[in-house]
C-alpha cells in the first residue's frame, strides 16, 4: 500500500492516484474535489448517507464533491482515483457508477504516473484532457442502492443488510420496525425510487457481487443472499448485469 497523502496539498486541478490495499476500512470522509474511483482489481463497497454502491473490477464510481462517504474492501483491492476541481471540466451533477472501456482504463493508469508535485507539461496536460473527454461518454452501471432516510424503514433496511437471506415479508418486517406495511411500502417507493421488492432484490444482488468478487462460489452466494434455487439467482443476476455470475468476473 502506498503511503497516505493529503490530496488537498496537490495543486493540479486534475490528478490521478494509484492506491493498493490488502484490506480497506476507510473512515467516513468528504472531499472538496469530485472523485472518480476506478477499481482495477478486487471489489470495493462505498457507503454514503443516501446510498450504497458495490464496484467490481473494471467499473468506477463518480463521487461528487463534499459527499460524506466511506470505502471498504475485505480482500486486496487496487484503485485508480481521479480528483478533479469543479471548474476543471464538465463533471457529473450526481454520484453514480459506470463501466470503463479499455482506453479509459489505460488513460487512468498513465495519468497516475504523472508527478503531483511538478507543473504539468504539455503532453501530460493533453493526456489528462483526453481522459476527461473519454470519461464523459461512458455508460452507467446498475450498481447503486438508494438508502432510505426515514428511521422507520431504515430499521427494515438494516435488518436486511445484516441478513440478505431474511425471508420475512414486508408485513412482518414492518411490524417489527413499528410501522404499518402500507406506510413502509409508500416510504420505500418515495425515498428509494423502488418498490420494497425491487429494493430488496437490488440489495441481494449487490451483496452477491461483493461476495462473488471475494471468491465465493455461485451456489454458496446464492444461498447466502436468500435464493434456494441457484438457477433463479443466475437468471436474476444476468437480467441485472448482462451476464452470468461465472462470466461476469472473468
Amino acid at each position: 500500500m502506498k503511503e497516505a497523502f493529503d490530496p488537498n496539498g496537490v495543486e493540479h486541478p486534475v490528478f490521478v492516484v494509484d492506491e493498493r490495499y490488502d484490506v480497506l476500512d476507510a473512515p467516513w470522509r468528504a472531499y472538496r474535489r469530485t472523485r472518480l474511483i476506478h477499481v482495477s482489481a478486487g471489489v470495493l463497497t462505498v457507503r454514503a448517507e443516501s446510498g450504497r454502491w458495490v464496484i467490481p473490477s473494471g467499473h468506477a464510481l463518480w463521487l461528487t464533491a463534499n459527499v460524506l462517504h466511506c470505502l471498504s474492501a475485505g480482500e486486496p483491492v487496487r484503485l485508480h482515483v481521479l480528483y478533479a476541481d469543479g471548474d476543471a471540466a464538465p463533471l457529473p451533477a450526481q454520484s453514480g457508477a459506470l463501466v470503463l472501456d479499455p482506453l479509459a482504463k489505460a488513460l487512468l493508469i498513465a495519468a497516475a504516473e504523472i508527478p503531483h508535485d511538478k507543473p504539468l507539461d504539455e503532453p501530460s496536460a493533453r493526456l489528462v484532457q483526453v481522459l476527461l473527454d473519454r470519461l464523459s461518454g461512458l455508460p452507467a452501471a446498475p450498481l447503486a442502492l438508494n438508502w432510505p432516510r426515514d428511521p422507520r424503514i431504515q430499521r427494515i433496511a438494516e435488518v436486511l443488510n445484516a441478513n440478505p437471506a431474511e425471508q420475512r415479508v414486508l408485513d412482518d418486517l414492518a411490524a417489527a420496525a413499528g410501522v404499518t406495511a402500507r406506510t413502509a411500502a409508500r416510504l420505500f417507493a418515495k425515498e428509494t425510487g423502488q418498490t420494497f421488492g425491487q429494493w430488496r432484490q437490488q440489495l441481494r444482488l449487490l451483496v452477491a457481487l461483493a461476495r462473488l468478487g471475494a471468491g465465493g462460489s455461485v451456489t454458496q452466494v446464492a444461498l447466502e443472499v436468500g435464493y434456494s434455487d441457484v438457477s433463479s439467482f443466475i437468471a436474476v443476476f444476468r437480467d441485472a448485469f448482462g451476464d452470468t455470475p461465472a462470466r461476469y468476473f472473468r
